[in-house]
Parts: C-alpha cells; structure tokens; sequence
C-alpha cells in the first residue's frame, strides 16, 4: 500500500511538472503553425453546448421591455424618450453616452451641438423622466493602456447637462477586444469597479438596484470581481403596429423569445398601449436601423450563438446582453463557479487515483496496459466533459475542470515516461552496488 501511495504521488508531482513546462513552453508561441486551428476553438466553451442546446425554451420576461433607437437624433430620441416616460415604467435605461467624442467640443468634430434645441429637448426629456440610467464608458488612460489588463482607471460621461439628471451605470463589457471591429464574445459582466476611489456600478446592475434594491444587494454581497452572465434568451422580433398586429421572428441564437422589442416607428407613431411599460424596466438602445437589421455594430457573441464552433456571426445587441444580466438578478439566477483550491484539488485527486488505477493493472495485467490505459483516458476525458455539461445545465454551476482533462491527457505518456526513468535509475544503481560489492569481495 505505502509502494502505492509514494508511487502514485511521485507521478502526480511529475504530471503537474510536464502540464507547467507544456504551458511554459508555449508561451513562446513555439507551436504557432497550430494557431489557426486554436483561435477557432478557444471562442468555444463546454457549458456553451448546455447554453445552447439543453436549456429549456426560456418564457418571456414581461418585466423587461427592449426599445429600439435605430439612429435617431437627440431630438428624435427625447420624443421616443417622453412618451415612454408617460407610461410610467419603474425604469429607463438608455444605452448611449451623449458627449463628443474625444472631448472635442466644435460643431465639426461634434455636430450634435449645432442641434441646441433638440439637445435641450433631451436634458429636458430625462430630467422629467427622472428614473433615467444613462450608460457610462469605462476607459483607460496612456499610463494603464499599456499594458494588458482589464483594469480602468477613468471614465466616459454624458455631458453634464445630460448627466446631471440622470443615474449612471457603465456599460463596459469583458469582451478581450482590443478594437471596436475585432470579434467581441460577451460571457460576463463586471458588478462594479472602483475608478478613482469612487464604485460604479454596471448599467444592468444600476438598472435592477432601481428596481429591486433587495435582490440587488443580494448579487452584490456575492462580492464577485467578474459575473456569467445566465444567459437565457434573445428578443423577439415583435413589431406592434395597431393596423395590422404580426409577429415577425428573426433570430441568430437557438433560444429568441426572452424580451419583447419595440422598434423606433411604432413609438414615434404611438402604435404601443401603455400597459407594454408601465411600472416595467425599459431598456433603450441600439437594435439596428431597424428591428431584424443584421448590423453587427455594438452586437456580440455569445454562448446562445447557433454555431458553436468557428462562429460566423455575432447574435447579440448590447442592450439584449444588458437585459440578460438585469434578468439573471431579479430571477436570482446565478452562474457559481469553483474557487481556485477546489479546481486543483480535484486535479490532484484525478491524477494521483488514476495513476494509481494504471500502476494496478500494470501489475495484473501488463499484456494489456497500453490498451486498457488510453481507453480508460478515453472514457474518463468523456466522463469529465459529461459531468461539466450536465452539472451546469442542471444546476447552473460551471465546474470549470479544464486542469483536470489536461490532466488525464497527460497523465498516460507521463506514467511510461516515469516508469522508464525510474527503470533506469534502477538498473543504474543496481550495476553501481554489484560493482562496489565485487571490488569489496576482490579486497577481501
């Protein structure tokens, strides 16, 4: 037993130092002819499969109406603005920052400002409201945009005459894009930030802290730095005409009927009944020109995306990603995950009792190790693959044991390749004591 346990544990000491020096090793990009093949992958996730083909078709969240504002004018969106205000939802977000760009405040650089009027319109329109959430933009200075970090040090803001009437929750998503045109894949929220010692909260988060500040303080004392978003559906492409009531359903993810949508002209055209908004949480933003535009501006990946794989096409708008995580609050519906020490510990468990599962039938059946091995790293990759899937669909707990395949990949080769230094060490030593105990028989 103690030959076992001390074999064993060797091994699995030996796996993690192969597993450490394959990582290391690669971080040299010494296997860059393969990068095609991992850039296309590593935007694939397992729990993506229980995401997309697992779940039950979601029912649709009337608390949450989506408003489409297409490309509007400030004036044109205070309008869109006044009279969703008269119905009385709980609350507005709106998905936008009203500033120049750049900060540079001249009517070529910023023509929004030659439209004094409609900007009037607009400040007047939110602070009537008064339950408006404005979208801020999380940014980094020179000093932190050097290096690669998700980290901000500063902030974008509507101006002042926006802003001042106005909750305000950033609307910054974890995406790993460096650039606005790179491929953005949306999985998580960032709760809060602390930006020169003052707290931010998300955009969605504001959004539900005004709606329910119970269920929100709640999500917040899991004092998590970074959320999954329980991503349960898409919009449904509802247009609300009273001439002719149709629905019209275009969707790029497997699951389209979690939001209803409204789109720009059947507001202007007040063609909606108030009961659509009142006491409701209304997002407004970007859902194309029109509602059903396939445009790809502020639209993301996400893991409802019906091509797993290789993805061709973003199935999100940001405001839908925002309305998911608004959602995922009041439902109570979050995504637990492992702490770090549970990760590795079960790592350590999986490899020290396969190991010792392989050292068994070494020695009771030797003619058949090097069959029965793979297949059992076979089954047992399967089993694990299994079991994240299953465990997150069920239960919404992302196991992420991806330590543990890498792992069970290993551990096979690093079984013989131990076994055989071993050997050899061995039979080293071995010659060496038959030597010093013939020298010692020659003396004597």
């Amino acid at each position: 037993m103690k030959k076992v346990l001390v074999f064993s544990a060797s091994v699995t000491v030996f796996v993690f130092g192969m597993l450490w020096t394959v990582s290391y090793v690669s971080d040299f990009k010494l296997f860059s002819a393969f990068d095609t093949v991992s850039q296309a992958l590593s935007d694939t996730q397992l729990t993506d499969y229980a995401f997309n083909k697992l779940r039950p078709d979601p029912t649709v969240d009337e608390r949450i109406i989506l408003v489409n504002f297409g490309t509007l004018s400030r004036r044109e969106v205070a309008q869109e603005l006044q009279m969703i205000s008269s119905f009385k939802p709980r609350v507005i977000g709106m998905d936008a920052l009203y500033n120049c760009e750049g900060g540079l405040r001249d009517s070529v650089n910023c023509p929004q400002l030659l439209d004094t009027l409609g900007n009037l319109m607009l400040s007047n329109a939110i602070q009537e409201a008064g339950n408006v959430v404005l979208g801020i933009k999380l940014m980094q200075t020179d000093s932190l945009g050097q290096f690669d970090t998700n980290d901000a040090d500063s902030i974008e803001i509507s101006d002042p005459m926006f802003s001042d009437y106005a909750q305000e929750g950033f609307v910054t998503l974890p995406t790993e894009a460096t650039y606005q045109e790179d491929v953005k894949i949306s999985r998580t929220i960032f709760p809060r930030r602390t930006i020169q010692g003052k707290k931010e909260l998300a955009f969605s988060v504001r959004m539900a802290m005004m709606y329910d500040s119970v269920k929100t303080k709640k999500f917040l004392a899991r004092n998590t730095e970074e959320e999954i978003i329980n991503f349960r559906g898409n919009i449904e492409i509802r247009q609300l005409r009273l001439k002719s009531l149709k629905n019209e359903e275009t969707s790029s993810t497997n699951f389209g009927t979690m939001f209803f949508v409204v789109d720009v002209e059947d507001v202007l055209n007040g063609n909606v009944s108030a009961e659509l908004f009142t006491d409701k949480i209304v997002v407004m933003g970007y859902l194309g020109d029109y509602v059903g535009d396939a445009a790809w501006e502020d639209k993301f990946f996400t893991p409802l995306n019906k091509k797993l794989g290789g993805r061709a096409n973003p199935d999100m708008f940001g405001p839908v990603v925002h309305a998911n995580a608004v959602a995922m609050i009041l439902n109570e519906d979050y995504v637990d995950v492992l702490d770090d020490w549970q990760k590795y510990t079960i790592a350590v468990l999986v490899c020290f009792l396969t190991v010792a599962l392989f050292m068994k039938i070494d020695e009771k059946l030797p003619i058949w190790y090097d069959a029965l091995s793979v297949i059992i790293q076979i089954i047992l990759i399967a089993i694990l693959m299994l079991i994240i899937i299953y465990v997150f669909a069920s239960y919404s707990i992302k196991l992420e044991l991806d330590l543990s395949i890498a792992i069970l990949a290993l551990v096979g080769p690093c079984y013989d390749i131990f076994k055989s230094l071993q050997n050899e060490v061995t039979k080293r030593l071995t010659k060496r004591r038959a030597r010093v105990l013939n020298q010692k028989t020659e003396l004597a």
